[in-house]
Order: C-alpha cells, then sequence, then structure tokens
C-alpha cells in the first residue's frame, strides 16, 4: 500500500506523490517565540516528526522547514510587559522551544528560518501581488484583496460573504475582508523600510515567503494545527497562488490538545508547559503520549492519561531490555501491519496495536524460553519504534536527552526487578517472584500484572 494522507483541501485522502522524485519537502509552521513551549506547541510537530521518519524510512530525502515567527504583536506584548527588548525576548523563547523539540527527541529540521531574516523576500512577493492587482497600499499599509481571487476560501470552506480576518479595522482597507499584508511602522515598535514605508510584516505574508524560498514556488506538504487552516493558511494559499506560485500540493492539518474541552493556549491560562512535565515525566513517556493517537484527533489533556502513556512505553522499553539480556538486538524488520497502519494516513493508533502485540508475543517467547524468537520480535520492535522515534536503545535516550537521571535509574532498576519476577515466575519459583515484588512494594512501586505484562506506579505520584 502506498502512502496516503488526508489533504484538508479536498477533504479526502490522497496517495502521497512528491512533486520531485526521490524528495518529499515540506514545510511546518512553527512556534510563535512568545513564551514557555506547552503540550499543545509541541504536539504537532511531534506529529510531522514522525511523518518525516516514516518518509525517510521510505527512502526518500526530507526536506523540512520549520519557521520561528519572531515578530509579532503578541512578542511586542510580553516584551513590553517585561522590561525587555523585543528581540531578546524572543530569541530567548526560541532556545527554549528548540529544547523541548531536542528533549522529545525531534530530528533538527532541514533549515530553521526567522520571519525578520526574510524582510527581502516578503517585499519582493508584496510587489509581485501589487503587479498583478492583487494588493494595493494605503497610508502606509498593504492589504491583499480577497475579491481579487477567484479561489478563496476554497481550503477552509469559507464562504466570501461571511469572511472575517480578525483584525484591528483601519481606514485604508477597500473591504472589510482584506487582510494585512505589510503593517505600517508604529512608535516603539520595530520597522524595516519599503517603498510604501517602514513597518513590518503581517503574518500571513511571513510563511509564504520563507516556504517558497526554501522549497520553490511549488512543494508537497503544508503542515500546521488545526486552527490554522483560517485564516493562516487560507490566506498563505491565496496570496502565494494569486502570485503564480503553485505553492503546497497537499495540506495537512493536526488537532488540538485540549484542557476540559478547551483548546490548550497561553490566552486562556490553561497551558501545561514541557519543562514541569519534563520534571514528573521522561522525555520518551511524554512522546509517547503525543504521537499515539491520531494526529487528526484531539487529545484531551489529563494526569492520568500521560501516566497511561508513560506505562504503554515502559511495557516496550521493559520488553527491549528483557531481550536485551538474552541477547544481542539489531534494529530489524518492522510488522507488515505496522507499516500498513503508517501508510494509511499515518494511523498511530493501529501502529502502536501492532508493537503491542509484538511486545506481548516477545514476552512469552522470553517466558517460555524461546530466546531466537524472542530476539527476533524484539528486533521487530526497534524497527517499529524507531519509525515513531520510541526506540529504547536510541542513543537519544541513552544519552539522557531531557530525562532526569533519578528517573531514568528508577526505570532502570523497577525493569531490571520485574524482569527477575518474570524470570522467577516462569521457572515456577513463587518465592523468588514473591520477593522480587514485595522488594518493589516497599520501595513504593505499585505493580499490576495486566494481560500485556506487569505496569507500574510510583505510590502517590
Amino acid at each position: 500500500m502506498a502512502l496516503h494522507l488526508f489533504d484538508t483541501a479536498t477533504r479526502a485522502p490522497r496517495e502521497f506523490v512528491p512533486v520531485r522524485s526521490g524528495t518529499a519537502s515540506i514545510y511546518l509552521c512553527g512556534a510563535t517565540v512568545q513564551g514557555v513551549p506547552h503540550i499543545g506547541h509541541v504536539r504537532g510537530v511531534l506529529n510531522y516528526d514522525v511523518l518525516r521518519r516514516w518518509l525517510l524510512h521510505s527512502g526518500l530525502d526530507v526536506l523540512l522547514v520549520r519557521n520561528v515567527t519572531d515578530i509579532d504583536d503578541k512578542i511586542l506584548t510580553k516584551a513590553a510587559e517585561a522590561g525587555r527588548p523585543w528581540w531578546e525576548w524572543a530569541t530567548k523563547h526560541e532556545f527554549e522551544f528548540e529544547r523541548a523539540y531536542d528533549a522529545l527527541g525531534c530530528l533538527p529540521p532541514s533549515v530553521n528560518p526567522r520571519a525578520t531574516g526574510h524582510i527581502t523576500q516578503m517585499v519582493e512577493l508584496i510587489q509581485r501581488l501589487i503587479d498583478d492587482g492583487h494588493a494595493y497600499p494605503a497610508d502606509g499599509d498593504v492589504y491583499f484583496s480577497v475579491k481579487s481571487f477567484d479561489g478563496y476560501g476554497a481550503l477552509s470552506g469559507q464562504q466570501l460573504d461571511e469572511v472575517q480576518q480578525g483584525e484591528t479595522p483601519t481606514r485604508g482597507k477597500r473591504d472589510s475582508r482584506d487582510f494585512t499584508l505589510w503593517k505600517s511602522a508604529k512608535p516603539g515598535e520595530p520597522s524595516w523600510p519599503t517603498p510604501w514605508g517602514a513597518g513590518r510584516p503581517g503574518w500571513h505574508l511571513e510563511c509564504s515567503a520563507m516556504a517558497t524560498n526554501y522549497l520553490g514556488a511549488e512543494f508537497d506538504i503544508h503542515g500546521g494545527g488545526v486552527d490554522l487552516v483560517f485564516p493562516h493558511h487560507e490566506n498563505e494559499r491565496a496570496q502565494s497562488n494569486a502570485a503564480g506560485d503553485g505553492f503546497a500540493r497537499y495540506w495537512l492539518h493536526n488537532a488540538w490538545v485540549t484542557l476540559s474541552g478547551e483548546k490548550m493556549s497561553k490566552s486562556l491560562g490553561n497551558t501545561v508547559s514541557i519543562p514541569a512535565l519534563l520534571e514528573r515525566y521522561r522525555a520518551p513517556e511524554l512522546r509517547y503520549y503525543l504521537v499515539q493517537p491520531h494526529y487528526r484527533s484531539t487529545i484531551e489533556y489529563s494526569d492520568g492519561a500521560v501516566a497511561e502513556a508513560a506505562q504503554g512505553y515502559r511495557r516496550v522499553e521493559g520488553f527491549v531490555r528483557r531481550a536485551v539480556a538474552a541477547g544481542e538486538v539489531p534494529i530489524g524488520r518492522m510488522a507488515p501491519e505496522f507499516a500498513a497502519a503508517l501508510d494509511d494516513d499515518l494511523a498511530t493508533p493501529a501502529a502502536f496495536a501492532v508493537l503491542h502485540n509484538t511486545v506481548r508475543d516477545g514476552n512469552a517467547a522470553l517466558d517460555d524460553g524461546d530466546t531466537p524468537k524472542a530476539l527476533e520480535l524484539a528486533a521487530s520492535v526497534r524497527a517499529m519504534t524507531d519509525v515513531l522515534g520510541l526506540d529504547p536503545l536510541s542513543a537519544h535516550w541513552s544519552e539522557g536527552g531531557s530525562d532526569t537521571p533519578v528517573r531514568e535509574a528508577l526505570a532502570e532498576l523497577v525493569e531490571s526487578l520485574l524482569a527477575e519476577r518474570q524470570q522467577a515466575r516462569a521457572a515456577k519459583d513463587f518465592a523468588r517472584a514473591d520477593a522480587a515484588r514485595d522488594r518493589l512494594v516497599q520501595a513504593g512501586i505499585v505493580v499490576e500484572d495486566t494481560p500485556n505484562g506487569p505496569q507500574w506506579t510510583v505510590r502517590n505520584s
């Protein structure tokens, strides 16, 4: 089965055929670096990291551009409130995002462009739009004329008569539905010179200029959160196509992380930061939690759900470490059902089901003393977890990443005792098995036996 991805523009799965043979090109809307990253920020980056890994596994070279919006109203406001220069505020939080991405095992992008580094390309794009009658300057601002582009609204399903850009009303707009390409300079704000006066770029303009600068006039995939479909991606598509660029051939959108049914966002004050979560869970456990659900499914955050995901990762990790104790475990061949799941619009829930079935069979083989079969299954598990960015033997995790040494050491000790208990039970040495469990209980570790193997938690954690 060839890879099929759900395209927002056509509202249907489409077979992925790259515009350039042998290479997949992806533009991902990155962070507006106004504050500390939370799990809603990193969820999409992790989803597209899995997609990238799958494309690489499929034999394609992958060019992934993930931008940084480092000039924005929110950045200027928060920097002013903190009494800090806007550029320092943006840079500080850009580094926070990069640390979070790295901690969670994301492959680095091919390029990580900042909006402020591409003003020249933005000015050139604006001029093309003005020359073709799709944009107009007014009082130092420049606007895109929505009515000039016949296909406006096709991506998001918006009806032209109902369009509301959410922008502050200005006198220069000819039509309230038009959106801003360039904002005229205001006292105390950063600005750059242009033929229409000093100012700074509009948000939508930035991504069109950066995407085509690095990936060409037409590229494969544009990704981002579902909240970006309108107005951001609708406006990107309109201005790019109006300028004559083919732009993105596939539009992919990941769903939100919610808390009590509300989208997780700083403005609502309902965020859970990555640094705080990494104090409580190991990085691969948090990655497992965020990539296991389908990328188009909403994740309702709860402490219990993260703890359950952590147990899921530990089951996989525990089996691999048991197998390593029995012999060498290289990265082997993944189960065909796993590959079929990922080819079906990255169906990670089905892929994880295959993974855990393999772990169950592998533990059974170890319990039965069938070491060759167990090692073969462990090698398959490593192949599958490698694509998911969750290989327990990956150098990224073994070198620590952002994992706290204490939590990593605890997991290592608990898994070794659980392995000893399983071996004792297989040998019908129940006294030794009970002794291993008692040692865990005395240390505050709660063990629950399940059909998928033992699960453990720290009491009162």
